[in-house]
């Protein structure tokens, strides 16, 4: 039963005699063999994920409440993790010390919602104000009640409606535990694994991380449920989750945590105020640490076995290189599809610019990037009958996250068997290799980005980095070598291509591209690589220079 206000503050609540226990619930996480179920999107709406310590500090509520709408907010704000809610809800103290502080930002609606009862909680008429709010806030004290009262019900199915529609989900200490799906119930040092809301995706959120020492609670947490990260929130901080960024707001630290597993140790990156993180980097790379065969112990044999490959180091496209790959495609009237997906939109006159110049009549640009896009009939179709595919530039990752684990990645991979050719530069090269170099969102000077280590792999057994010798990167490809020694590493300079058909490639243009060979070690000499010059031809399955 509830009473209602005709006013802006709303109060809906029922003691229940029963007692409030949540078991713990083991919910199955098992690792992926493919990590293209991670939504590149990120979350709907926006997260404020709040380390407690004092209610809701004034910070990080001014922020909360600028994202929630500032005057025109309809708030919504749920109590049900205290205890003793019941009995001090109506006193001066708890108006003064709880409500108040949410008043003094004049929403356009406030509401407190609140109820013991599942019944209750699975009603239409309890629900209307989430249905009409623009941010629902959840105090902390002991999560378990939230869950206890609101999970598997209708509370939870308009939390999940709430952030679709571009809505604010916020809470403190419990407030906080409760927005990850596996959640810690409690436990000082051993966690009580319990289920909580699937707000913040693959992750196990902890609170009051340094100022309690929880490191080694989280710790545990994470080893009891592989393929998941875990972000610890210290006391008068939050982490701000809008899309696939996490941004640290508040006094304090966040600390992220990925868990060992094949073969990599503890990884521990703490964030400040400022900082930000990718959500979709850390749930892909958890998952990749839960997969033994993610990263492999030994690398295929680098060979083209059917059509070919024309990859490119950016910084210019010679005259030559253009023609080669029309060549190799058939001619000036072969269908060619152009992906310019890693790059931010340009022109679409401007697509593939290079393959016109030259009389190429055919062309077709597909700029598509969300999956129902991509696996649209109109980008089958032109797949489909395609005779070459070229790759533009700009961001690696951005063509994992549009086309692997589509219906879209296979068709690409049958351009090649039935004799065609893929080609591309800069981002366009990199992505031709099994390893994906420099794949971070965050930047691209991280080589090796854990969650975006895979191309597409139409070179096996090899990594591709571009913009070689201008950018320096030959340290970097040092490193990678005896991170994964079995790996054949190819560095292109600008202006400059390598021609891959079978397992021999060509060099043409302006500069170099150079071969690092690991197997055996790290080769002796003044240099640890092979350096082949425009014309020269290099066998990938023998790793040695053809004579």
């Amino acid at each position: 039963m509830s009473s209602r206000f005709s006013a802006s503050l709303l109060f809906i609540g029922l003691l229940s005699t029963a007692t409030l226990a949540l078991a713990a619930e083991n919910l199955p996480i098992s690792p992926l063999n493919s990590l293209s179920l991670v939504d590149p999107a990120g979350i709907p709406g926006t997260l404020i994920v709040s380390g407690g310590g004092v209610p809701a500090d004034d910070g990080i509520r001014a922020r909360f409440m600028q994202i929630a709408g500032g005057k025109n907010a309809r708030l919504v704000i749920i109590p049900t993790s205290r205890p003793r809610y019941e009995f001090e809800k109506d006193t001066p103290e708890f108006e003064l010390k709880y409500i108040e502080p949410w008043r003094k930002y004049e929403p356009k609606s406030l509401t407190i919602f609140h109820t013991r009862e599942a019944a209750e909680a699975n009603s239409d008429e309890f629900v209307k104000p989430l249905q009409e709010a623009t941010a629902v806030w959840f105090f902390g004290s002991n999560q378990n009640l939230h869950a206890a009262s609101y999970l598997n019900t209708k509370v939870e199915t308009e939390l999940y409606n709430l952030l679709k529609r571009g809505g604010l989900i916020g809470g403190a200490s419990a407030g906080a535990a409760i927005q990850s799906r596996v959640m810690i119930g409690g436990g000082k040092v051993v966690p009580e694994m319990a289920t909580g809301f699937d707000l913040l995706p693959g992750a196990i959120v902890d609170q009051h991380f340094v100022a309690r020492k929880r490191m080694p609670r989280l710790l545990k947490a994470l080893e009891q449920k592989p393929g998941l990260w875990g972000v610890g929130i210290d006391e008068k901080t939050a982490v701000v989750v809008r899309g696939r960024k996490l941004e640290v707001i508040g006094e304090s630290t966040a600390t992220v945590l990925l868990p060992a597993g094949t073969g990599r140790p503890l990884r521990e990156v703490v964030l400040k105020a400022g900082d930000t993180h990718d959500l979709v980097s850390l749930r892909r790379a958890a998952l990749a640490r839960a997969t033994e065969a993610y990263l492999p112990t030994k690398w295929p044999t680098p060979e083209v076995k059917q059509g070919s490959l024309v990859i490119v180091g950016g910084g210019g496209m010679p005259k030559p290189v253009a023609e080669k790959f029309l060549e190799l495609a058939g001619g000036l009237d072969a269908p060619i599809v152009v992906l310019p997906t890693a790059q931010e939109p340009v022109k679409p006159e401007l697509e593939g610019a290079f393959l016109k110049r030259l009389g190429a009549k055919n062309i077709i640009v597909l700029p598509q990037t969300k999956r129902d896009e991509v696996e649209s009939a109109a980008v089958i179709e032109a797949l489909s009958t395609a005779k070459g595919v070229w790759f533009g530039g700009g961001r690696q990752w951005k063509f994992i996250d549009a086309y692997a684990g589509t219906k879209v990645e296979p068709l690409l991979r049958e351009v090649i068997a039935r004799g065609g050719v893929i080609g591309g530069s800069s981002a366009g090269a990199t992505i031709q290799g099994d390893y994906l170099c420099r794949g971070s969102p965050l930047g691209n000077l991280e080589m090796m980005a854990e969650g975006y280590e895979r191309g597409l792999g139409y070179l096996p057994g090899v990594a591709i980095d571009q913009h070689f010798a201008q950018r320096k990167r030959f340290g970097d490809m040092t490193q990678l070598m005896k991170f994964q020694p079995q790996l054949l590493g190819i560095g292109i300079d600008e202006a400059t291509a390598l021609v891959v058909r079978g397992s021999t490639a060509e060099v043409l243009g302006n500069s170099e591209v150079h071969f690092y060979d690991y197997r055996s070690g790290e080769p002796s000499g003044e240099k640890d690589y092979l350096s082949l010059k425009s014309g020269q031809k290099f066998d990938l399955a023998e790793r040695k220079l053809v004579e």
